[in-house]
């Protein structure tokens, strides 16, 4: 059978989404219970695990010495290990060392996979593509869920098993990859610099509001759902399927439904949606329509793909790698700082966190309306375009 660069990319994000879903989804109930964080503690641990995301720029570093697809292989490699040490270390700074650890294989291997993607997969099929891709996460991830479900709640196995056999599990498939896949080479030799360009400057801010919105989203909803709410392993792994076989069903029709309408009308669609989840859950009281709004969170960050596309539109193909380094670190600015910060206005004002998330996404509204309906090297923005939209 012959074996694809797409099939690579589609195998490496169901290995990152099975092993990260577990450390995720178990993450808020194994810090309370074994480790009695506090939303300060929750903040701080968050800010570390997105420091590496921040020195994701360093990526177009270590291309001088690894090809793109083994260091993608690597990165994920030290994810899976990071993985299966977490339940070994079931203290404040045993969780921040491992947080850590993990942190740096995912943060380089998410960045690597995004700049294979944009290089490997034809424009045209560049959001179908990642609409599959995000199917094949979903699936993994519900894959993920149901091993918690029979390990922890049939089999009794606690957090050291669970995420021991989790990372040793990925290790395994990430060395079989490494050796059923041939190298393949890119299409356009990349840049080996950090590339900063002016005429990229919309899909930078794009990039910064996203990585803002994203950390309150990922941060303190879930935390909200068993301090305020008392969800249980079992309850909020029930919210976590039912995000994912959502997903599963629509994220393919997301991706082409991203390719008909285009990117500006897309991104416009998920702010508004996402202005008004924010401040819903700054005053949500009942557990029930906190679940409801933590899906339709989740499904409208689907959308978010088409930030990517709109990128691979109006790049030079030898700038994918150095840029996509470079809008990690973007993506991080905020996503360093803002967890531990929100982590202790969380401790007076749980509502005052979700209001500043409505914020952002007002402002990545503002920016996504000065895209262009047919973004392209040349016609970026419709600032000094605008006879052309």
């Amino acid at each position: 059978m012959q074996r694809t660069p797409q099939q690579l990319l589609l195998l490496m994000t169901a290995v990152m989404s099975f092993v990260f879903a577990i450390w995720q989804v178990l993450l808020n109930n194994f810090v309370i219970e074994q480790a009695q964080f506090t939303g300060a503690e929750i903040g701080i641990l968050q800010s570390l695990r997105e420091v590496p995301g921040f020195l994701a720029f360093t990526a177009i570093f270590v291309l001088l010495i690894l090809k793109e697809q083994t260091f993608a292989l690597l990165a994920l490699a030290l994810l899976c290990i990071g993985i299966s040490l977490t339940g070994l270390f079931p203290s404040v700074l045993g969780l921040y060392c491992t947080t850590v650890m993990m942190s740096i294989g995912f943060h380089y291997y998410e960045t690597i996979n995004q700049s294979l993607t944009l290089q490997w997969i034809a424009k045209k099929q560049t959001a179908a593509f990642m609409g599959q891709a995000l199917a094949w996460k979903s699936a993994a991830a519900l894959s993920a869920y149901a091993s918690i479900w029979i390990l922890m709640t049939w089999l009794e196995l606690g957090y050291v098993w669970m995420y021991g056999l989790a990372g040793l599990m990925g290790l395994i498939l990430v060395i079989a990859m490494s050796l059923v896949f041939p190298h393949y080479q890119a299409q356009e030799v990349q840049h080996k610099k950090l590339i900063f360009r002016k005429r990229y400057w919309l899909y930078y801010l794009l990039t910064f509001f996203s990585g803002a919105r994203r950390q309150i989203f990922m941060v303190f909803a879930g935390f909200m759902m068993v301090e305020k709410f008392g969800y249980t392993i079992t309850e909020i792994t029930a919210l976590f399927l039912i995000n994912y076989v959502i997903n599963l069903l629509f994220a393919p029709a997301i991706g082409r439904l991203i390719g008909r309408i285009g990117e500006r009308r897309t991104l416009i669609f998920e702010y508004i949606g996402l202005i008004f989840i924010f401040i819903s859950y700054a005053f949500v009281e009942q557990a029930q329509y906190a679940a409801f709004l933590y899906v339709l969170d989740h499904l409208f960050f689907a959308l978010a793909i088409a930030i990517k596309t709109y990128f691979q539109k109006i790049a030079d193909p030898k700038d994918i790698a150095a840029t996509m380094s470079v809008s990690f670190t973007i993506n991080h600015i905020a996503a360093v700082i803002i967890p531990a910060l929100l982590g202790l206005l969380w401790l007076t004002s749980p509502q005052a966190v979700f209001l500043i998330g409505a914020g952002f996404a007002v402002c990545s509204l503002t920016l996504a309306r000065c895209i262009p309906v047919t973004p392209q090297p040349g016609h970026e923005t419709i600032l000094l375009y605008k006879h052309k939209v």
